[in-house]
């Protein structure tokens, strides 16, 4: 049984829809747009909870029905974007990204696809612009959620609980969990239905309420239908990427999105805005619309060759092929299958879908290889994911921290720092093992965007504050007699990066990066810092490599996706940025004034202001724009052997 066609709700739907695909094809316009989702996540709830709830009533509801219908209207359009995705990936990716694409197919596929993310999510996990299928996460959750929720409200009802007071329970729960999951672990709170299912159940309690016929009073309708739109406005206005989300954040789009459906096709905004012909044909195409627009515009980024920018007319070009293909689509696909209600239709799209998961695990596996598969283009591929860089060392702990040890012996060398001191494990490990007898024991304490520099905070990485207390006060310790200090400075101290970091004394004043003196703090926190430890042992300060986009090694590939594409191994170097150089004489004079002896990167990587991007063999040195890959670190950062030997070293590991 169906509830009465609202158009206001295809109103909303197209709100939704609009504000994802504008936020994800011009994020600078709208940085607030990826909360469509979670406008999408309060209608779902509301619809399937009315249909169910009404079947209830009338005695005649079915599971078999229940789920033919979830296949009816999802499995159409689904299927044709999963098999176009695969069919241009093939044509387009290069190997690796084709694989992958194989395991978000089978995730895409079979419903787990929010799960398949989280699980790959991490410090150095592929950048999401080139993810063809992440969008599907959210159908993901969405497909869990109604396998549990007719259990549930079927239960309710025959037990005759109080429906409203069971949801609004477990919907609780899901906020807290959400809430309480959102900073120390945001992949999980993002991706977890735990944390994402009381979205949805908004939607039901909404949907509980309503079985009782509504006040008709005019100006509550009105007033809910303002509140609503306006809650919603606020939340596009004022969330951004950075903040941590889901989190009482998600509170505003949840709420404005049940607002507005409560106030009912007879809203004021309902009724002239929602209810808007063209508004309402887009809400009609909003499914199909979602599907097709992040595979578009993911693929554009890459036939341009840049996956983190790429022209305006592409972008616009890449928002009106989806909208056509989502027209066609719910014209030729969606409508007929909706007008065919026969077995044989359902048994065709459940074996399509299974047909198309069996398709992403064989490629997955690599089979076959993607167009793109020469040996050349490989290389590109296999720097990519170079990125192991504990690989090998013995993981301990030092207290309640995390720690990896390189040696045998008692440790006395301690790194500590991000991601970019992490990057010389290997080269640690290489010189351990080649010179036993002749090789401190040196342990890493390195967490991802975390600036070894009290003071330094960023919101989003509620791990970093503790983690460097313990490790730096770890640092001070007798059994430490050398010290390494480093860090992306590039990433911390060059405007491009700086947006997210604010420098905080003892007395709880912030002073932000940008716009602010929180870098000149922080760097002068840095200097004392090194000066104090300067002496009690010996010090080295850790430069940072030369960085940016020129150094990624997709920058390598040459030629046009479209056509034929090749890497360039005769481009071994890339400009080292102004100012880059100039924050790495800053750090050096920082070094001199403390006592710390600098560990050049610069001055070992670059010649006449240019820096090396591929190694000897002609693959690339860089992992990404930014980090050195474990190979080139392993065998060729010999500018860190001085702090691993006991005596100076005359030759390399390898």
């Amino acid at each position: 049984m169906h509830p009465k066609y609202r158009p206001d709700i295809d109103g909303l739907r197209a709100v939704a829809v609009a504000s994802v695909v504008l936020y994800h094809a011009f994020p600078s316009v709208l940085p607030g747009g990826f909360i469509g989702v979670d406008i999408f996540f309060v209608i779902s709830g509301f619809l399937i909870t009315t249909i169910i709830l009404q079947s209830l009533a009338a005695g005649d509801f079915s599971f078999k029905d229940f789920y033919a219908r979830r296949v009816r209207r999802i499995f159409p359009a689904l299927a044709i974007v999963l098999l176009v995705t695969l069919c241009a990936g093939w044509y387009l990716l290069l190997s690796d990204e084709f694989a992958e694409l194989g395991t978000q197919t089978v995730g895409g596929a079979s419903f787990v696809a929010n799960l398949v993310f989280w699980g790959e999510a991490g410090y150095f996990d592929t950048a999401a612009e080139t993810k063809p299928l992440l969008h599907l996460w959210s159908l993901g959750i969405e497909e869990q959620f109604y396998i549990f929720w007719p259990l549930l409200l079927g239960l309710a009802w025959r037990r005759q609980w109080r429906i409203v007071r069971v949801i609004s329970g477990i919907a609780a729960i899901s906020l807290l969990v959400n809430v309480a999951t959102v900073h120390p672990f945001p992949t999980a709170s993002f991706y977890s239905p735990a944390s994402r299912f009381w979205e949805l159940m908004v939607g039901g309690i909404l949907a509980c309420m309503r079985l009782r016929p509504p006040s008709h009073a005019p100006w509550r309708s009105h007033l809910q239908s303002v509140l609503g739109i306006g809650l919603i406005v606020l939340g596009l206005v004022m969330i951004r990427a950075i903040k941590a989300f889901p989190g009482w954040w998600a509170l505003l789009p949840t709420l404005g999105a049940m607002s507005c459906i409560a106030a009912g096709p007879t809203g004021v905004l309902n009724r002239y805005l929602l209810s808007n012909r063209v508004v309402v044909w887009i809400g009609l195409i909003s499914y199909p619309l979602y599907l097709w627009h992040w595979p578009l515009l993911v693929y554009v980024r890459l036939v341009e060759n840049d996956p983190l920018h790429h022209s305006v007319t592409a972008r616009i070009a890449a928002v009106i092929g989806s909208v056509v293909l989502a027209w066609a689509t719910y014209r030729f696909v969606e409508r007929f299958v909706r007008h065919r209600q026969t077995t044989g239709v359902l048994r065709g799209l459940v074996v399509s879908m299974l047909a198309l998961a069996a398709a992403g695990a064989v490629i997955a596996f690599g089979i076959p290889s993607s167009r793109n598969s020469n040996a050349q283009l490989q290389a590109v591929a296999n720097a990519t994911v170079d990125a192991d860089y504990y690989d090998g060392l013995t993981r301990e702990m030092v207290g309640d921290q995390r720690v990896y040890k390189a040696g045998a012996g008692a440790a006395d060398t301690f790194f500590v720092g991000d991601s970019h001191v992490q990057q010389y494990a290997p080269r640690a490990l290489a010189v351990t093992q080649a010179f036993p007898e002749d090789t401190r024991t040196a342990y890493f304490a390195t967490l991802g965007s975390c600036p070894p520099v009290p003071g330094v905070f960023a919101d989003k990485n509620v791990d970093c504050p503790e983690r460097r207390n313990k490790t730096l006060a770890f640092a001070y310790d007798p059994q430490i007699k050398t010290v390494v200090i480093g860090g992306c400075w590039n990433c911390y101290f060059l405007e491009s990066g700086a947006v997210d970091y604010y420098f905080r004394g003892s007395d709880g004043v912030v002073h932000p990066f940008q716009n602010g003196d929180g870098i000149a703090r922080s760097l002068a926190s840095l200097e004392a810092l090194l000066r104090d430890l300067s002496q009690k042992k010996k010090v080295y300060l850790l430069l940072d490599n030369p960085g940016g986009e020129h150094f990624t090694p997709r920058r390598l590939i040459q030629g046009n996706r479209l056509r034929h594409i090749t890497a360039a191994p005769t481009t071994p170097t890339a400009p080292l940025p102004a100012n880059q150089k100039q924050l790495n004489d800053r750090l050096l004079e920082i070094a001199a004034a403390s006592g710390a002896e600098p560990i050049n990167a610069v001055a070992a990587l670059c010649k006449n202001n240019e820096c090396l991007r591929t190694m000897p063999n002609g693959d690339p040195s860089y992992k990404d724009g930014d980090h050195l890959r474990l190979e080139f670190t392993r065998d060729h950062a010999t500018y860190v052997d001085r702090v691993l030997r006991k005596s100076d070293p005359v030759r390399p590991a390898r």
